[in-house]
Parts: C-alpha cells; structure tokens; sequence
C-alpha cells in the first residue's frame, strides 16, 4: 500500500489500479467485517486518497489517461463505493454512476461487493465533484485537469512525470492526453498484449536500458506525446517530479522537470503544460543542450489532418475541428510521421498518425518549444506565446481532498 504515497497516484497506472487496488480493498473489507476491527493503514494515507486519482483519470469522452500498460477503455470500479464510505464523499463516484447506467462494468468479477459497499449509497445522492484539478506525487506522479465536469465539451489534459523503470511502465515522461469538444486530440497506443509480444520470443520484463523491451514501438517515447533528442531513448532510470502547479480560474498548469532523461543530451529540460482561459491548452518546452542537439517535439493523434501551414495544422475528428499551433520558434515546419511499426511483433496502428516538428537547439543556450492546441471557441490567429516557465503562477503541491 506504500506504493500509493503520498497523494494516491498509482504508479502503474489506470488499468493495474483497477486490478491491485480492488482486491486490496476486498481484504481489507473482508479483514475488518472478520474480526470487527479497523485495519491499521499508518503510513498508507496515501491508498485512501487514491479514490480522488481514479475519479480525476477519466477525461469527458468517458476514456481514461491510459499511460503505461493500460488501455483507454474506463470502466466501473466497484471498489470505488468502498472508498466513498471510508471518505464520506459520494462524489468519488461520479463515473461509477455513470458507468454502471451504460453498463460499463457489469461483467466486473467484484460487482457483487457493491450488495455490501454500496448499500447505504443512493444514486440520487451522487454530487458533481468540487475540485477541477488533481495533483498526485509519487513514482508516477501526474496532474490532471479540466474546465468542468459536467460540459461534455469541456477541455480534459493529463501530464505525467515518473520514470520508465516504473513496473509496466513505458517511455512515456511527460507524455499527455487531452481531450476537447467531446473528443480525444492528443492519445497514447498504451497497452499491447503481451503474449502477441511474448510468443515472437521478446524478453517483455527486462527493464535495463538496451533490453528488447525498448524496440516494442508502442513503448517508446518516438511515439509519445513527449521530447526526443538527437533520435535517443529516454534513460530508463531517469526520473521527472512535478515542480509546480497552480489551479488558477484563467490559468491552470504543472509544470515538470525532464532533465534526467535526457541527461547525456541536455542540461536542462523542463516542460508546462496548462489550460488557457478555458479555451485552449498550451505546452511549453525549455530545453538547455550540452552540445548541439536536434530536439523533435511529437504529438500521436487519431484525427484527420485537413489543413496544414508551415506552423499550423487543423485536425478534424467526427466533426470537429482542432488547430495545432506552433508560437514558438516562428522558423519551424511541421510534419507528420507514418505509425507503420517496424517490427513484425509490433500490434497495427491503423487510424493514427504523428504530428510534429524537429529544432536545432544550439549548446548551451536556452531553446524554447511552445504549442498551443485551440478549440473552435477560439480565433488561432490571436493566440500567442504565454511566456517563460518561471513567470507561471506557482502554488505548493499538496495533495487535492476532492
């Protein structure tokens, strides 16, 4: 239970929470029913608060943030109503209700708990969450953020830091998803099935820094929404913490530190990501190199490119409309890369496309890579820079109650 310290983030993600988390809460359910006594959790605060990172997982579309082995697919957690009692706080079960009405879930081996933990709950009773930011420290520590929960359009990001050694965990630092107008722009492929990787004789559970583990296409940052310098790996044990965060009205952010991924390339790498007057989200990149390096900015997308400029691409998704803008370097010119895997254990992508563009960042100076990701509520040609990361709000990293 210590791996959920300090805030409750998990450190394998969505799909393993759902599976670790709910038959933890099934012995001690079973612990404390058997012997009338509660059980003692000193030192694991951090597994209650958990409930507020499942419920903050979720974007509007009903997809989760499915970094490391996880896939997208979010469904009912009935442990979640056992965490509702123990907290007093219904509102952690916005998305079960939701859920279980569509049927999400109801193959769940554990739903026959919710006879014992949902048993005082009415669904009528059910309140909309209070907080519109979670910020969860940890091994893989992440920041999750929306404009509203009850909006179906509402603007969803998620950022994570952390580390590739993490268990399940892929080469995904400072990775992000984010969600606008009811659809998902900026995904992750997450999971591939494992025996389709394991019967082609790959070694999946090495986790040392040239194991074969790393030449699985979907693992690597290539094809992350994150940095890639000189064309190298992430190191596997490099580790991103969270710096900072604010849950401003007009100015919503984290910002991460990177540089120990790249640290036989840079000096420094920090990235922010935020959500702009509730409009439109911007990523900003500040990278200082030891020597000359070539740094490629990716953003993995099931949408349709319509439109393209030298420093602007619009994306367009069952009839809506996203633009992609570049503010910073002005020099720039984006491309796309083909998701056509180059190895015949490699699962098909069909459907995706990368989204991108490369800098030449000289040697020890500071080089700058903003983008900004605008809905239709929003003129793109009115959008600009929100300047250096130090000039954003900073608010001390607590853990959110809600």
């Amino acid at each position: 239970m210590g791996a959920y310290q300090p805030d409750g983030a998990y450190p394998e993600g969505y799909g393993y929470w759902g599976y670790g988390t709910s038959f933890n809460v099934l012995f001690i359910s079973g612990y404390e029913k058997a012997f009338r006594t509660t059980f003692p959790t000193t030192g694991t605060e951090g597994f209650l608060r958990t409930a507020y990172y499942i419920l903050h997982m979720v974007g509007p579309t009903g997809e989760c943030f499915n970094y490391s082995d996880s896939t997208a697919k979010a469904t009912a957690n009935p442990a979640q109503f056992w965490f509702a009692e123990k907290l007093k706080d219904p509102s952690v079960l916005y998305w079960e209700k939701r859920f279980l009405e569509t049927g999400k879930g109801a193959d769940d081996r554990l739903l026959p708990a919710l006879l014992v933990w949902g048993a005082g709950i009415r669904s009528s009773s059910i309140p909309t969450p209070a907080q519109l930011m979670w910020v969860g420290r940890g091994k893989n520590p992440v920041a999750l953020m929306r404009t509203s929960w009850k909006d179906p359009y509402a603007i969803f990001v998620g950022i994570k830091g952390g580390s590739p050694s993490v268990n399940h965990g892929h080469m995904d630092v400072g990775s992000f998803v984010m969600e606008a107008e009811g659809e998902r722009w900026a995904m992750d492929f997450g999971l591939q099935d494992y025996n389709s990787l394991e019967q082609k004789g790959v070694d999946l559970w090495n986790m040392s820094q040239n194991s074969p583990r790393w030449r699985v296409f979907r693992y690597t940052n290539f094809v992350h929404n994150t940095l890639t310098v000189n064309g190298a790996l992430q190191k596997v044990e490099g580790y991103a913490p969270l710096l900072s965060s604010s849950s401003g009205e007009d100015f919503t952010h984290s910002i991460l530190d990177l540089t120990s991924l790249y640290q036989d390339h840079l000096i420094s790498a920090r990235r922010g990501i935020a959500i702009r007057d509730k409009s439109y989200v911007i990523v900003r990149d500040e990278v200082i190199p030891k020597q000359h390096a070539i740094v490629r900015w990716t953003m993995l997308t099931g949408a349709r490119v319509t439109k393209i400029g030298p420093t602007w691409v619009e994306l367009a998704k069952n009839g809506k409309k996203l633009v992609l803008k570049v503010t910073e370097p002005s020099s720039i010119k984006i491309i796309t890369w083909p998701t056509v895997p180059p190895h015949d254990y490699d699962a098909p992508n069909p459907g995706t496309i990368l989204l991108g563009f490369q800098v030449e960042a000289p040697a020890q100076m500071k080089t700058i890579l903003e983008v900004a990701l605008i809905t239709e509520r929003v003129d793109p040609e009115k959008v600009e820079g929100v300047g250096s990361l130090d000039s954003w709000p900073i608010s001390t990293l607590t853990p959110s109650s809600r």
